[in-house]
């Protein structure tokens, strides 16, 4: 038991830690991202919307809060991450541009298994 809990904090920390990070180049529009967005064809304007989205993401997933925050906090982790994998695909950008957030996909399936398995273990068990 004590296992699996540290796994869970410190996989969802390092999933807090890179959502958080993500988020201030979004925020603050930073070139760079600005430049990414455009290339991807989003419009501007949601960026700062999804940093903000990030930051609430992370206090849902590291705060106590009902389980269905957290839920989607989860899933719009899991959203941002493989939308933007699926995104730099279809542009074409080569792996080098697109690993990050191939991380926060690993990153998000592993911190929402151990969610699951240390909330709700009658979801995870084997039928008796």
């Amino acid at each position: 038991m004590k296992r699996a809990n540290i796994a869970f904090w410190v996989v969802n920390g390092l999933l807090a830690a890179f959502m958080t990070l993500a988020s201030i180049p979004d925020l603050l529009s930073v070139p760079e991202a600005v430049v990414v967005f455009e290339r991807l064809g989003y419009p501007l304007y949601l960026l700062p919307f999804i940093g903000v989205a990030k930051l609430f993401g992370v206090a849902a997933i590291l705060l106590r809060v009902p389980w269905r925050i957290k839920e989607w906090a989860y899933a719009g982790f899991a959203f941002d991450s493989l939308g933007a994998v699926y995104s730099h695909i279809s542009v074409g950008d080569a792996l080098s541009q697109w690993w990050g957030a191939l991380l926060g996909v690993v990153l998000v399936g592993g911190a929402y298994a151990l969610y699951c398995t240390r909330s709700q273990p009658s979801m995870v068990a084997a039928p008796a």
